[in-house]
């Protein structure tokens, strides 16, 4: 089964958005993320993309997310996009190449930063398909994931570049911390080991 294929019917649910003031973001996001699980076949396994760089506040969001996972989650998912070591426009398609040799049968979370309509800022969106990342701030990179997390960190469609370099701190930490925790309740659950949720979390 191709990793990046859109018609995949294993995640065939409506697109959830979560705003990340609500303070039950993350157990709201936590439910959805493991409803997609449970639609999924037993012994694939998941991996978690999250693109973005270090350079910019607004794009830190991927890495962000992926270093709060990459310390706690061990065998329950498979990360790639640290602040260590971030995935971006630069070394996407390298990392796409590995993710296929060494997870065929994954299913894939892209997670990225965009921008949006001021009313929209601050939501966490999860929709079915690939996400397109870059498309934004004008770059033309690979399609990538089963499904795939976004958080509108700012408003777009003029000077996305200065946008992203601008963007509050607080609010990509936040938005950070909800869908880092989330993604771990959810796989916790759907291992079968919810003893783990009161072991630790992401941080």
């Amino acid at each position: 089964m191709n990793l990046f294929d859109s018609q995949r019917k294993d995640s065939s649910l409506p697109p959830f958005t979560v705003e990340y003031r609500n303070e039950n973001a993350a157990d709201q996001l936590a439910q959805h993320l493991a409803q997609r699980f449970l639609l999924k076949p037993y012994h694939d396994e998941i991996v978690i993309l999250c693109i973005g760089t270090d350079r910019s506040t607004g794009d830190a969001l991927g890495p962000l997310v992926g270093s709060k996972l990459k310390s706690r989650t061990h065998h329950l998912l498979h990360v790639y996009g640290t602040l260590e070591e971030p995935v971006h426009a630069m070394n996407l398609s390298e990392k796409l190449d590995e993710i296929r040799r060494t997870h065929p049968q994954a299913l894939l979370i892209a997670i990225d930063a965009c921008l949006g309509q001021f009313s929209n800022v601050g939501n966490i969106n999860v929709a079915d398909g690939p996400l397109k990342p870059g498309a934004g701030v004008k770059k033309d990179l690979p399609s990538v994931g089963t499904f795939h997390i976004t958080g509108i960190v700012n408003v777009g469609g003029f000077m996305e570049y200065f946008v992203l370099q601008n963007t509050r701190l607080y609010v990509v930490m936040r938005m950070a911390d909800i869908i880092a925790s989330a993604l771990f309740q959810a796989a916790v659950l759907h291992s079968g080991d919810p003893q783990r949720l009161g072991t630790a979390s992401p941080e």
